[in-house]
C-alpha cells in the first residue's frame, strides 16, 4: 500500500503508525535518499499491506453519532454503536487503515483489537458494555465484543477507516 506523507510526519513516526521496523520501511523505499527530508504528499510504500482500493470494504466512523458503519463496494452493510474518546483523549479524525489484529488482547480491550495506522489507536471490544454510546475511552473506538468479532471476521488488514465528526 502507499501512504502519502502528511504535514509534520517523519519516517520514524510513519514506521510506528504502521507497526513496521524503521529499517524495513527505509529498505522498501529506495527513492528516499534522505529520510530526514520528506515532503507533503510524498508516496511511501508500506510493505505487507494491500492497497485499500483493492479491498471492497470501508469503515466510516462518526464520532458525533457514535456509530461505525461498514460498507461493501459503497453499499451500507451494517451500522454498529460505539464508544469514543472522552475530553482530553479525543478519538483522532482522518483516514487510516487496519494494520493488524489481536484476538483476546486482555484487560479493558475486550475480545478483539484491530490496530489502526495511528500509533496507540485501534478499534476494540470492551469489558464494559454499558460504555457503548458514550465518550469514555482514551481515544480508541470501543465496540461490543460480539460486534468487533463480527467486524474482524469480515474486514481484512488494509481496510480503509475514515473517522470524522
Amino acid at each position: 500500500m502507499i501512504h502519502y506523507v502528511r504535514p509534520g510526519e517523519t519516517l520514524v513516526q510513519i514506521a510506528r503508525d504502521y507497526r513496521i521496523e524503521y529499517l524495513v520501511l527505509l529498505e522498501n523505499n529506495p527513492q528516499i535518499t534522505n529520510p530526514d527530508l520528506l515532503y507533503i504528499g510524498q508516496p511511501i510504500n508500506i510493505p505487507g499491506l494491500p492497497d485499500p482500493s483493492t479491498i471492497p470494504y470501508e469503515i466510516d466512523i462518526s464520532i458525533n453519532n457514535r456509530t461505525l458503519s461498514l460498507y461493501n463496494n459503497g453499499i451500507l452493510v451494517k451500522t454498529y454503536p460505539i464508544a469514543v474518546g472522552r475530553m482530553l483523549f479525543e478519538t483522532p479524525t482522518g483516514n487510516f487503515v487496519i494494520v493488524n489484529r489481536a484476538p483476546n488482547p486482555g484487560g479493558p480491550f475486550g475480545t478483539m483489537w484491530l490496530t489502526l495506522s495511528k500509533e496507540s489507536y485501534g478499534i476494540h471490544g470492551t469489558d464494559d458494555p454499558s460504555s457503548i454510546g458514550y465518550a469514555v475511552s482514551r481515544g480508541c473506538v470501543r465496540m461490543l465484543n460480539a460486534d468487533v468479532e463480527e467486524l474482524a471476521s469480515i474486514v481484512p488488514n488494509g481496510t480503509a477507516v475514515y473517522i470524522h465528526y
